[in-house]
């Protein structure tokens, strides 16, 4: 691992968890809180935030570390838009509509999930692509 791997999988993980806190934490709480049957307490869950940042720490490395290894000499924002969509494509849409199968999720929130999730991988890619230039 050089420097360079480091500062990256830091700053992805910083901000991957705090977009993720802001998309589940604020914007899709209200509909978490409709489904208390399906959804830890908060204070539960707030007990487990040291597994949550563990689940954070394997995102951020094997994000950065597949990033690195596959990019190309090609300008930097298209780069990780690319990968924030092959990314997004592979884990969230897939795992969201999974959690609706196999869950009481409702559908709508899946679509929020599908939705912000994208976004938020996007997000993450592009400031990973952008730091690597």
């Amino acid at each position: 691992m050089n420097r360079k791997f480091a500062i990256s999988t830091v700053v992805v993980f910083v901000v991957w968890m705090a977009l993720d806190i802001f998309v589940h934490g604020v914007l899709l709480y209200g509909d978490y809180a409709s489904i208390p049957n399906v959804m830890r307490p908060p204070a539960d869950a707030q007990a487990k935030m040291p597994w949550m940042a563990l689940a954070y720490v394997f995102m951020a490395v094997a994000f950065t570390w597949i990033y690195l290894k596959g990019r190309e000499d090609k300008p930097w924002l298209p780069q990780g838009i690319r990968y924030g969509v092959a990314v997004a494509l592979l884990s969230v849409i897939p795992t969201s509509l999974i959690y609706h199968v196999v869950t009481q999720v409702p559908l709508a929130l899946a679509l929020k999930q599908i939705v912000l999730g994208f976004i938020v991988i996007v997000i993450v890619a592009i400031v990973l692509a952008w730091m690597n230039r």
